[in-house]
């Protein structure tokens, strides 16, 4: 898209996204100095410049953000399957928990009020972690019960499998070439119908909170920088982060390994 159609659209954006407010109202730290936060003129020059933001747009149509602090993993996943496939295909899942079924008395009889989408509600089914063991329910981890809040990174990508996408899982070892990843982060960002997850510890970019999870959405070569599109508003905005910081915050340990990031695309 060029600079011309794209100056126009940014203040658009900004007025539209959820998680666009200003640092001042958020719960969470502020950026520290090596983070550029999204409502910043400099947030814009760097998406307007980016040559590798093909998933930016489709990821913003279809961006939700999280409803507690443990639902990281299901939003992200929400978004990249509405992305993929809302609007493709007709068999989706339907989330019912959305309306009560007391409310539903009140729809004309034989109506079926739901849309069939992706949700953080309806993301997880037999083959994947329970909703209960994604809030604390205890599962077995080398043997022994322990709770596991959230979603580790082999297990996200569990849950992008299970709905029948191409996942490529990327654990960030301590020897992982930084170069050689951020090289496939940019292939993947050029690129239509293909996606980035990431797994990373907000703490090692001077950010409240541990680990995450969220959607890559631009790389911006000028500034050596890619933007996160983070589904959490209540903690930090979308920000663009130095590619070595983010590769650092990746090479981060979790519960049994590193964190780390999936490539994902229709199988």
């Amino acid at each position: 898209m060029t600079r011309r159609y794209m100056k126009p659209l940014l203040p658009l954006l900004a007025a539209v996204l959820p998680l666009v407010g200003s640092h001042a109202g958020s719960e969470g730290a502020a950026p520290s100095a090596d983070l550029v936060g999204w409502d910043t003129p400099q947030s814009e020059e760097r998406l307007i410049r980016s040559r590798h933001k093909a998933d930016f747009f489709s990821l913003s149509n279809h961006f939700v953000s999280q409803d507690n602090w443990v639902f990281c993993g299901l939003a992200s996943s929400s978004i990249v399957l509405n992305a993929l496939r809302l609007g493709r295909k007709s068999d989706l899942p339907q989330d019912t928990r959305s309306i009560q079924k007391e409310e539903l008395a009140w729809f004309p009889e034989g109506a079926n009020p739901f849309f069939g989408k992706y949700t953080p509600n309806n993301v997880l089914n037999s083959q994947t972690k329970s909703r209960i063991e994604v809030l604390g329910k205890p599962i077995d981890i080398n043997g022994e019960l322990k709770r596991d809040i959230g979603l580790q990174l082999r297990q996200l990508a569990q849950v992008m499998r299970a709905h029948g996408l191409d996942v490529v899982t990327r654990v960030v070892d301590d020897d992982a070439d930084a170069g050689a990843i951020r090289q496939e982060l940019v292939r993947n960002l050029e690129t239509r119908d293909d996606f980035i997850l990431i797994n990373y510890s907000r703490k090692a970019l001077g950010q409240k909170g541990g680990g995450h999870i969220s959607p890559l959405g631009a790389y911006d070569e000028g500034s050596d920088s890619f933007l996160i599109m983070d589904v959490n508003p209540n903690s930090a905005p979308w920000v663009w982060v130095q590619a070595d910081d983010l590769v650092a915050a990746m090479r981060t340990f979790d519960t049994v390994e590193n964190r780390g990031y999936l490539l994902i695309s229709e199988s």
